[in-house]
């Protein structure tokens, strides 16, 4: 079975073969932490887009650095595993810093995806992607769902 699961040298290497055969790249990225509804609509909003979506995944380490102790609650692996069944995603990649600035600068995509919860000029790697005739794409919000809310709403009945 082809995983979907690929290196950054990996993906830099299929984003330049998909870009010869004239096919629009999307990234975006997210921890993914506890998947729901407002990601598979965003996820497969943002591939409707595109002809290849590319999504990057905070490591472990990474959500704990941004969402602080207690998180992740999935592990990357199964984090990674759950996205792997979707198919509007065509490959996914771990990133161990907070932000996958360098990632998209190694793999070069023509759009880059985020939640209306984004101002465009807040989207880390935009300024990259549009450097190069790209874009960057704001998906709109499905209000009420978030991790963190689910989280606190799980939080508020267990006490």
């Amino acid at each position: 079975m082809r995983t979907k699961i690929k290196t950054h040298d990996e993906l830099a290497e299929i984003v330049r073969e998909e870009k010869t055969l004239r096919k629009t790249v999307g990234f975006t990225n997210g921890c993914f932490d506890i998947l729901h509804t407002g990601h598979v609509r965003y996820l497969r909003g943002a591939s409707k887009e595109c002809d290849v979506l590319i999504v990057g995944v905070n490591s472990d380490s990474s959500v704990k650095s941004i969402k602080g102790e207690g998180r992740p609650i999935n592990r990357q692996d199964d984090r990674l595993e759950v996205l792997m069944a979707l198919s509007c995603i065509d490959f996914l990649t771990l990133f161990e810093e907070d932000t996958p600035e360098e990632l998209i600068k190694k793999i070069r995509p023509e759009i880059i995806f985020k939640g209306g919860d984004w101002k465009e000029e807040d989207v880390v790697g935009a300024d990259h992607v549009k450097a190069e005739g790209g874009r960057a794409r704001i998906i709109p919000y499905l209000k009420g769902y978030s991790t963190t809310e689910l989280i606190k709403r799980i939080q508020k009945n267990d006490k």
